[in-house]
């Protein structure tokens, strides 16, 4: 973050610092990965956009960063697995972001809502120029009330410079429109001190800021075969945003709605006051 979007960022909205201030903060970026809105929880859509709209009713900036491109094109395509090749990723990608974000337009019709593509790659926030057209495009877009669906852009990346996770793309969106609180939705309720099907799992609700989670064994969190992602990335992915001061939290997706409400649930990540 430079100096000019710290010195932004003290304005754009409320001190949120607990669950409890979710429901007035003024931007708000969601994430959500394939397993939680593909195969057969794709049904899991219309509550994850009723959800969304009634946060942007009650007038608050949303931005949704979503996975599933991939993963949305493989029954389209006639294929049983994520596929390994790059070439093949891309051309999946290709097919399967037109099919997500009709299922996603198709759903916020109910609610009147417009959403807007955002596509990027880590280039694009790496460098200077392309960083700053994608700060002024998301800031049109919720301007203009559109709900901006970000997504990678894995038509045009490279091994070099993917991602390879969109829990830390949704991190750096959410640094890069300052945004008041991330939320990461996943499969799993919270965070576990090891993975939740172990026995032994104890399910933690608090991170303080600077707390390294050394006593955290990270197993997957999703569905196998289809996201890229675990609960390593979204721990990466929350303590970047909290940083920068951004407060995050990790919830299911089948509670959205209640995250988005205040409900005390999933893991909240404190922020560093006032970020780095």
């Amino acid at each position: 973050m430079t100096s000019s979007d710290a010195a932004d960022r003290s304005t754009a909205g409320i001190a949120v610092t607990e669950h409890a201030h979710i429901p007035a903060a003024q931007r708000i970026v969601v994430k959500v990965g394939s397993s939680s809105v593909t195969g057969e929880r794709v049904t899991q859509i219309d509550p994850l956009i009723d959800a969304l709209a009634a946060a942007h009713e009650r007038g608050a900036e949303v931005i949704l960063v979503s996975s599933g491109a991939i993963a949305s094109a493989l029954p389209v395509l006639g294929l049983d697995d994520r596929p390994n090749d790059l070439a093949t990723q891309q051309a999946a990608a290709a097919v399967g972001q037109n099919v997500l974000m009709w299922r996603y337009q198709t759903s916020l019709r109910r609610h009147q809502v417009v959403a807007g593509q955002v596509l990027l790659t880590a280039g694009d926030l790496e460098n200077p120029t392309t960083r700053a057209n994608a700060r002024r495009a998301l800031e049109r877009l919720l301007a203009l009330r559109v709900l901006p669906i970000v997504n990678e852009n894995d038509t045009v990346a490279t091994a070099e410079i993917r991602f390879g996770d969109n829990d830390r793309l949704a991190a750096l969106v959410a640094v890069l429109v300052r945004a008041d609180v991330l939320v990461l939705l996943s499969d799993v309720d919270a965070l576990y001190t090891r993975p939740p099907s172990e026995p032994g799992a104890v399910r933690i609700e608090h991170v303080p800021h600077g707390d390294d989670l050394a006593a955290v064994a990270f197993g997957d969190i999703g569905a196998a075969g289809v996201g890229t992602g675990g609960a390593g990335t979204k721990v990466a992915a929350a303590k970047y945003a909290s940083q920068h001061g951004i407060p995050t939290l990790l919830a299911e997706t089948a509670r959205v709605a209640d995250a988005l409400s205040g409900d005390r649930l999933g893991t909240w990540f404190q922020a560093v006051p006032g970020g780095e």
